[in-house]
């Protein structure tokens, strides 16, 4: 697999939670199997069997952060040209058919919050973005047909 590029902020993100995973998580679901194990023969015993469930997800869990982690570069905003829609940048475009302004910020998969106005860079929108400068005429190929914006600015 490649490389993910994330934000500072998407990157520490990534290391609290792994940290509360292995720490907080595992210490509360030992201590739900040791208080399981209390309640007799754990061979007909489904709270045991529910703790030590939990305890395998929490443990896939962490293993696909250390493996998200380990493959993660930060982008500064500095490494990154101020005039491009890359990675980090809030574009703001206009659309040519109805002449209405949308505001995107392009974030990486593991960001991208549509709700608050973060797309991925691996979305459609966010591909055909890509790259591109202000007051450039873009069309996008989507799953509905064509959406065709002017990039009106381009922040970071």
């Amino acid at each position: 697999m490649g490389i993910i590029y994330l934000s500072r902020e998407a990157y520490e993100k990534l290391q609290k939670d792994l940290k509360q995973l292995k720490t907080v998580k595992r210490r509360q679901l030992s201590k739900e199997i040791e208080t399981a194990r209390g309640y007799g023969d754990i061979s007909e015993n489904a709270e045991y069997d529910a703790a030590k469930e939990a305890q395998g997800l929490n443990e896939k869990k962490v293993a696909e952060l250390e493996e998200k982690l380990s493959r993660s570069q930060i982008l500064e905003d500095a490494d990154m040209p101020k005039d491009e829609a890359l990675l980090g940048a809030t574009v703001t475009l206009k659309d040519m058919g109805s002449g209405e302004k949308i505001e995107y910020m392009l974030v990486s998969d593991l960001e991208a919050d549509f709700a608050k106005g973060k797309i991925s860079v691996s979305s459609p929108v966010g591909k055909g973005l890509l790259g591109h400068k202000k007051n450039e005429i873009v069309e996008i190929n989507v799953p509905v047909g064509v959406l065709k914006y002017k990039i009106v600015k381009i922040t970071r």
